[in-house]
């Protein structure tokens, strides 16, 4: 009786015998535990798009756990981006008066490599990630958008913060 109990048992965890704890990095990024986020670049008029973007970046690296933020001293890949575009769409107008936007979509496109930080030609992973947020257009346009960049900003980074900590 003790030996048919033991082999149910025994059959019983053996059923999630191929599951396992952790992370499910790429294969290419398996060694790399920190990363660096310098200053991201800007091609964009937007003033200060870098600066947040930077930040987002290392925020969504944060909150996904995968990998750690250190020093270029102590890094095993740099992440470096680029905002390259963003995209204003009109998404529903005033009744009266057609050409004036009641309420705005912003499109955010962000290009980012991680290179290995002891040989910075040799890339580990690259791609271009979009985030997007809507805004209701107030008396003034420009403040408008200056307080919708972080949200886009925010999901372009999630994105690429999935795509290196998942592969997708």
């Amino acid at each position: 009786m003790r030996p048919l109990l033991l082999l149910l048992t025994a059959l019983a965890f053996s059923s999630c015998a191929g599951y396992q704890l952790g992370g499910a990095k790429p294969a290419v990024l398996r060694d790399v535990k920190n990363i660096t986020i310098p200053m991201f670049q800007n091609d964009t008029l937007h003033p200060r798009a870098e600066a947040l973007a930077t930040s987002a970046a290392a925020d969504a690296v944060v909150l996904d756990g995968t990998y750690r933020i250190t020093t270029d001293e102590k890094a095993d890949a740099v992440l470096e981006g680029t905002v390259h575009r963003i995209e204003y769409t009109p998404l529903r107008s005033t009744r009266l008066d057609t050409l004036r936007p009641e309420e705005l979509q912003n499109t955010v496109i962000l290009n980012w490599k991680l290179t290995d930080a002891r040989d910075r030609s040799k890339v580990l992973a690259s791609g271009s990630s979009t985030g997007t947020s809507r805004f209701f257009v107030d008396t003034n346009l420009q403040t408008s958008r200056t307080n919708a960049l972080p949200d886009a900003l925010e999901r372009a980074s999630e994105s690429m913060v999935s795509r290196l900590a998942n592969g997708f």
